[in-house]
Parts: structure tokens; sequence; C-alpha cells
């Protein structure tokens, strides 16, 4: 196995929609500055990014129950759900001026207009989305939003859904035609097509091994060239780890003290797709429900109206399953050789106090394909088992770390970014909203890790998306704005 060595200015492990977007962002801030792009496997977007693997809702709160939590009191609080639209306004306008400026063509191809929904059955819960509804509109985000709880109505927006339901039980739905269906894979090859041609370096079938400092204050980084059978050595003076759930161990052999006393918990999904035109074409929305009580976030179910290969495709779940792989091409080693010294006693805390969700996982991974039909027929009274296949969903790792409010072994549900003290090395970890937001954190990115040049790219910035630094919930005239003209750009109309 023979080596080489090479330097470069800035390395991105993998080749996702996070890496693809900060070295979109970094080619027009920096455009001589060199980059180089490791990927083990022989395509870009193949794994959290792919579209199989990812529910590419284009998440802005506008139908996820879990954004908006009921107080104490009685109110919802709706600071997390203007928090994430406002974030996925920002992607919004950032892949606008990729289409304007010609570097990323036919958006149709990774973006569509369809209604996001959310639906609820039970009284407590029809008031609960009332409530949630009636504070929601009162902010410019969430103007288009529609309530209903009459079942007429209802079987106008939902069709599929509402035939052949028996129930007495109180029902109602909230609707948003702002909504959209984001297809990351297709997006994701797009972006490393405009890389491609813009001189960035970007290696398949490449397979980063370790990551170390070198004397002089660079990063090292061992990559195993698969095809070839030898090990190379690139040098860099930043370095992003964005290799989905294989960003943990990658983070842990940088050796930062960052790294340290953080875990991950791996979740595998699993989707029931239909197979039958006719019922695929009954239903056009991405219609989100309550998840049950006790049961964690990513369990909420769904029936989501995709576009996959330019067809019209139609999912539901997601069903949650536990493998120890970090990666769905990862191995059954992950798990175990992610537990360091540093981290036992916070793997073994969230162990402690996560067993009714490790009890949640085990009794869905028990589950037969006639148990997942009648978790659907609860959703879509007609359904069919013949109507349905199942496929199994991208792999996500959740953090587990030490928090002030959660003390001990926190399980994190969401994404985070870790970095250095001296912003020479990043790190992406954690899943939802994930894709959505990865305009959003990848600015956090570069905000963290290139402080002293943020002031020079501010312009730029601003000209790549005009409400950056600016809360849109606060400027509705802004806000009015740059909706209209990503509209129009991506043909969101």
């Amino acid at each position: 196995m023979g080596s080489i060595q090479k330097k470069t200015d800035v390395i991105l492990i993998g080749a996702g929609i996070m890496g693809a977007t900060l070295g979109t962002l970094l080619k027009a801030l920096a455009p001589d500055w060199k980059i180089k792009v490791f990927e083990k496997l022989a395509k870009p977007g193949e794994e959290s990014s792919n579209e199989w693997n990812n529910a590419g809702t284009g998440h802005s709160a506008l139908c996820e129950l879990n954004y908006t939590p009921e107080k104490a009191d009685g109110s919802i609080d709706i600071g997390k759900a203007i928090k994430i639209n406002e974030q996925f306004q920002l992607s919004r306008q950032f892949w606008s001026y990729l289409v304007n400026n010609h570097l990323i063509r036919h958006p149709q191809e990774f973006i569509r207009p369809i209604p996001h929904m959310s639906l609820v059955q039970g009284r407590e819960n029809v008031a609960f989305l009332k409530k949630r509804f009636e504070t929601l509109s009162k902010n410019p985000l969430f103007k288009g939003m529609d309530f209903s709880d009459d079942t007429e109505k209802l079987k106008q927006w939902i069709p599929l859904i509402m035939e052949g339901r028996t129930s007495n039980e109180p029902i109602a739905a909230t609707k948003n035609d702002d909504g959209t269906d984001v297809n990351f894979g297709a997006l994701t090859r797009m972006l490393f097509e405009h890389l491609k041609s813009n001189h960035v370096e970007v290696n398949y079938k490449h397979l980063v091994k370790d990551i170390k400092r070198t004397k002089g204050g660079a990063w090292e980084v061992k990559v195993h060239d698969i095809d070839h059978n030898k090990l190379e050595y690139h040098t860099a003076d930043f370095v992003f780890i964005g290799g989905g759930g294989g960003s943990l161990p990658l983070l842990q052999k940088t050796g930062i003290p960052e790294s340290k006393h953080i875990g991950g918990f791996p979740v595998s999904g699993l989707f029931m797709v239909c197979k039958n035109p006719e019922v695929i074409a009954r239903h056009h929305a991405k219609v989100y429900g309550k998840a049950k009580i006790g049961a964690p976030p990513m369990s909420v179910p769904h029936l989501d109206t995709r576009y996959i290969n330019h067809k019209k495709t139609l999912l539901f779940g997601p069903f949650a399953g536990f493998s120890p792989k970090f990666l769905k091409t990862g191995s059954n080693f992950d798990l175990i050789g992610s537990v360091k010294l540093n981290n036992v006693i916070t793997m073994l805390a969230a162990g402690a106090k996560n067993v009714p969700l490790i009890k949640y996982l085990i009794q869905q991974l028990l589950l037969s394909k006639e148990k997942r039909i009648k978790e659907l027929q609860a959703f879509v009274p007609g359904a069919k088992s013949k109507d349905w296949d199942i496929v199994v969903a991208g792999q996500r790792v959740q953090v587990i770390k030490d928090t002030a409010s959660g003390g001990k072994g926190t399980l994190q549900f969401g994404t985070e970014v870790i970095c250095s003290t001296d912003g020479s090395i990043a790190a992406l970890l954690g899943a939802s909203p994930g894709a959505s937001t990865a305009v959003y954190v990848m600015l956090d990115v570069l905000k963290r890790c290139f402080p002293q040049q943020m002031k020079a790219w501010e312009p730029k910035i601003k000209e790549m998306i005009p409400s950056y630094g600016v809360p849109l919930a606060e400027n509705p005239e802004l806000f009015r704005k740059v909706h209209a003209s990503t509209s129009q750009t991506l043909g969101l109309n």
C-alpha cells in the first residue's frame, strides 16, 4: 500500500448536503482557496442526504407539532417554530441565488410546492391544534395557514385519509400551501456538479481513516484510496467533518477537548411506500400527526407526497428501528467503538435515562408488516397491505452529551456543530431538521471558524442571502419580499 502527501486549504469529509453547502459557500466567498472533498462511497448524497433516506420535508415548522409545545399555563411556545422557519428561509434564498446565477439549474428537480398539514384526533388534541393555529397565524411567517374541524372540508383536503373513517372522535387539521417537498439527494448532486466544474477536487471511494494535528498546527488527514488500495496523507488549515453518523468517530480521532464527553445513539428508520398509482394520485400533501405519549419526536407518523426520480410517490412512517451502525453502509462495531474512557459515564447515564426509548425501539423492531399496516390504517382507514412495501430509510445518530439543563447523558434531538476553539476543525453531529437548515448551519460554521474573514465576506453573503442577520418574523415587509422572490425563482407559486 503506497502513500502520497498533499497540501490544500480546506478539506471537506463527506459528500452530503452539508459538505456541498459549505463547499458552495466557500467557493463564492473565497474563490482562490483550494478545496478537497473525500467521500467513501462512489457518488454524492448517498447516505443521510439521499431522497430515500431523508423525509425531504423542507422543515419550516408548518406541520411539525413537536416544534410548538404546550406550556404549563396552556399557552403555545412557538419560539422553536419561528427559528426553524427562518432558517429554512435562508436555504430558499441561497438556492434562489444559485439558480438566478446559473450555478445550478432546473429547481423543479429538487424542490416542489406541497401543502404541509397537521392532523389530530380527540377533543384535547383538537383544542391544542386550534390554539397552535391561532398563535402561529398572528406571526407573518405563518400567515397562510388554514384550520378546519369540519369533516366535509377535511374530505376535500385529504380524501384518502378521510375515506372510510367511522370514528365519531373529534378530528381537525391545519393546512399551509407554502410547504415544499425537497429532494436533498438531487440538490446534493447538483451542488457537487457545480463544485467540480469550479476546480474543487472531489474524491469518491476515499475513506478517511484518521485525523491528527501536525507540529505546525495544520490537520493531517489519512485517507484510503479504495480503488487503488493506497494510503494518502492530505494536510489543510481547515477541516470540516460532515460524514453524517460517521462524523462522531472521526471527531473523536482529532483529540480536541470539545470531542470529549460526547456520545452517539444510532436510530434507524423504515417507511412504507405505496406501489398503487391510483392510491398515490388521491393524496397531495405532507400530513403530520402527533407522536404517541412517551414516544420520541422521531416517531411522529406522517403520510408524505414525495417526488423521487421525477415520479410522484407516497410514503408513510417512520417506523423506528435500532442498528449499532452509525451509517447504512457502516459497521456493526460503530456504537461499541465510539465508547471511550472520556464518554463512558455519559453513555451509561443516557442508557439509564432512556429506558422507555429503548423499550419503544425494541417494540418497533418486533412489528410485523401486518402491525405496521394497522398503524397505517389508523391514518388511512382504507389502506390495503398489497399496495404497500417496506423500505429501509436512513441511519441517524442522535447526540448524547452532558448539559446544564438535562444533566449527564442527555439525548439531544437536533443538529449540532462542534468546533475547536481556534476554529481550525468543525464537525456536524445529530439529525433533523438537518438538511433543511443546511445553509443556516454552515453560515454558523463560517462565523465560528472564520471570524476574521466574516466582515469582508458579509457583503457577498448579503448578496446571496438578502435577509442575512435580520429576524424575518420581526420584519414582515422583508419577509414578504424575499418569500415572493424565492417562490418565483424556485417555481413555487
